[in-house]
């Protein structure tokens, strides 16, 4: 189970207020000092009348600017548990911090932002996890296929190596991660396909591939950042449905995050987040 408590997100956002300009002049320099060119030094200051030192034109303007720091709240207070095989799906317009939050549970949210709230996963609190131990996957709008390997070195690059040293396990460890990951191309009726290039599949093909291999990662929950909005319209149907049976064969929670009402599955929990930055 993913468990949200509390979660809120913040950004620092500077403004400026106001702004100003300066005229930098040069004053004549006093009697016997020899440093500088033509007798004259910079200074910052009025000066009525024709200056004895004009510096050429456009040079010398300095802007001044009055800047003013607030805290904009991306997200506040978002509670929510999604048990295995459920979706929670959030939703709202661009900038209401639904990028954020995935970045936040997957343990990437960029330093000039601010969060609270607790994060659970199977009853662990993954918040001070590197993103490395949390075992939370990702699914792009892009497949992101390594485009240099087979589809079955794709899917192997994700399976989770023995950890045992010797040669004859090395090779028995390698035999059964192939036998699964072909046995995951067959359930996805891409039996045969291991050995051609992810450039040589079609999209829904790719699709299906960059699935299979975020789940052979054997994730406790997997974040869904647009997955189906680069499908045309009868090929993201199908394919919704295909990552939503695995989720629930799998009893794997998931976030997805979309834009189009159509991509929510039936009984998903919905949160709206909204687009209106609170400042704090």
């Amino acid at each position: 189970m993913l468990e949200l408590d509390a979660i809120t997100i913040a950004v620092a956002d500077t403004t400026v207020a106001e702004s100003s300009s300066e005229q930098r002049h040069w004053l004549p320099r006093p009697f016997g000092e020899r440093v500088g060119v033509r007798g004259c030094v910079p200074a910052l200051m009025p000066f009525d009348g024709p200056h004895p030192c004009p510096l050429p034109e456009g040079e010398g303007e300095i802007q001044k600017a009055l800047t003013l720091s607030a805290r904009r709240v991306l997200v506040r207070d978002l509670s929510a548990q999604v048990a295995g095989g459920d979706v929670l799906v959030v939703m709202g317009d661009s900038g209401s911090g639904k990028s954020s939050l995935l970045a936040l549970i997957s343990g990437t949210l960029a330093p000039a932002f601010e969060a609270s709230g607790r994060i659970r996963l199977d009853g662990r609190d993954i918040q001070s996890l590197p993103t490395a131990q949390r075992r939370v996957g990702m699914l792009f709008q892009d497949d992101l296929l390594f485009p240099h390997m087979s589809v079955l070195d794709n899917l192997l690059f994700a399976l989770p190596a023995a950890g045992r040293h010797t040669e004859r396990a090395v090779e028995g460890s390698r035999t059964q991660r192939i036998a699964q990951a072909e046995a995951a191309l067959h359930s996805a009726d891409l039996a045969g396909y291991g050995a051609r290039w992810p450039a040589s599949l079609s999209g829904g093909q790719r699709a299906r591939v960059s699935v299979l291999r975020a789940l052979l990662a054997q994730p406790r929950a997997l974040l869904l950042d647009e997955p189906f909005s680069r499908l045309d319209a009868s090929l993201r149907q199908r394919f919704r449905g295909f990552v939503f049976e695995r989720l629930r064969a799998q009893g794997i929670p998931a976030l997805l995050v979309t834009h189009d009402p159509q991509d929510v599955p039936a009984g998903a929990q919905v949160i709206e987040l909204s687009a209106d930055l609170e400042r704090a």
